[in-house]
């Protein structure tokens, strides 16, 4: 017999979650639908949810989930990375309180379904009932917002989960999958390229290149399910990477030895490390110009973290994620130096 008891499966016509269940009381009201959705701990605070990225384009986006997420890499633009399963089961309310909840909302319950009786709404709260005095917790649903999927994912879990003390449900959520999701939050700035000469280069003139504005250069994303675990991702510059905008050797040579940000030209060096020499004008281009891209490259680790509320080891996580890249382009004209021959 399975020792995971489950609400009864919720009614779902088209991407409409309906459930016979009351809703859970939150903070910021009753949740609609009759959604169960509960925080596992007290909030430590910050964004959260849809908002926790301020509008600006995500890799995901929380829906009915307690997991905050903040940090230093959150804000910029996302690099498409994508949680591999985009719903899961999150741990919430005790025995206790997730019958408490059930009973505030006993009028709501009787709003929803007209006709029901006193007998009708005694048995729907009687699986809650029959859990008090238990070790464990009722877990719900939450899904990825920014995944296509994420929606028909979340419509086919249960409204609610019951699970015994120190055991994980089919789909709940993991370490690894709190981590993708911070993963998936983290950014890096986009690069703002300098180079010198600015406007326009000549042929066989050496073209320095380095960036301006990086700040700094680590970033950090954390991905807390409150009192339970979480899991901190760490983007570091590591180098950079020139692309001309040529494959012809015949036109461009590439200095690669930039560290992480370029060198920025000083008057009278000759000391040409990071750049491009160009060794054809780009008037037979078309349009005249090479686009000169620079990409950043920041790889990645990981670190997960118990809180207290579950069988989750402090331990340190090497998810070998691919660096996160962020790239930008200059077009650079390059012109011939004309020489004027005496007489």
């Amino acid at each position: 017999m399975n020792t995971h008891g489950s609400a009864p499966r919720p009614r779902r016509p088209r991407a409409r979650r309906r459930s016979s269940l009351a809703p859970v009381a939150l903070a910021g009201g009753l949740v609609a639908g009759g959604l169960l959705s509960v925080a596992a701990a007290p909030n430590p605070g910050g964004p959260q949810g849809e908002g926790f990225q301020y509008g600006r384009t995500v890799g995901v986006r929380l829906q009915n989930s307690s997991i905050v997420v903040s940090g230093s890499g959150v804000g910029a633009k996302s690099d498409g990375y994508r949680v591999k399963r985009p719903c899961w089961y999150e741990p919430g309310k005790s025995a206790e309180d997730m019958l408490k909840s059930q009973q505030d909302v006993r009028a709501w319950w009787f709003h929803v379904n007209p006709g029901k009786t006193e007998e009708d709404y005694q048995k729907s709260i009687k699986q809650f009932e029959d859990k008090v005095g238990e070790q464990g917790r009722w877990w719900t649903p939450a899904y990825n917002a920014a995944d296509p999927n994420g929606m028909s994912c979340w419509t086919g879990l249960q409204g609610a989960v019951w699970v015994p003390q120190g055991q994980t449900p089919p789909a709940g959520i993991t370490m690894q999958e709190l981590m993708d999701i911070a993963r998936a939050a983290l950014t890096v700035p986009e690069p703002t390229i300098k180079l010198s000469p600015d406007a326009k280069s000549y042929v066989n003139l050496p073209t320095w290149v380095w960036l301006e504005g990086v700040g700094a250069t680590t970033r950090s994303v954390t991905a807390t399910l409150p009192g339970v675990m979480s899991a901190t991702v760490t983007a570091t510059l590591g180098s950079i990477k020139i692309d001309p905008g040529t494959k012809d050797d015949t036109r461009a040579e590439v200095r690669t030895n930039c560290g992480t940000t370029g060198h920025p030209y000083v008057k009278g060096s000759t000391d040409f490390q990071c750049g491009v020499k160009y060794l054809r004008s780009s008037a037979d281009l078309q349009p005249p110009v090479y686009h000169l891209t620079v990409t950043t490259v920041w790889p990645v680790t990981g670190q997960g973290n118990n809180l207290g509320g579950g069988a989750v080891a402090p331990f340190v996580y090497d998810p070998n994620y691919a660096p996160v890249q962020a790239s930008a382009t200059r077009d650079v004209p390059v012109g011939e130096v004309q020489s004027v021959v005496q007489p």
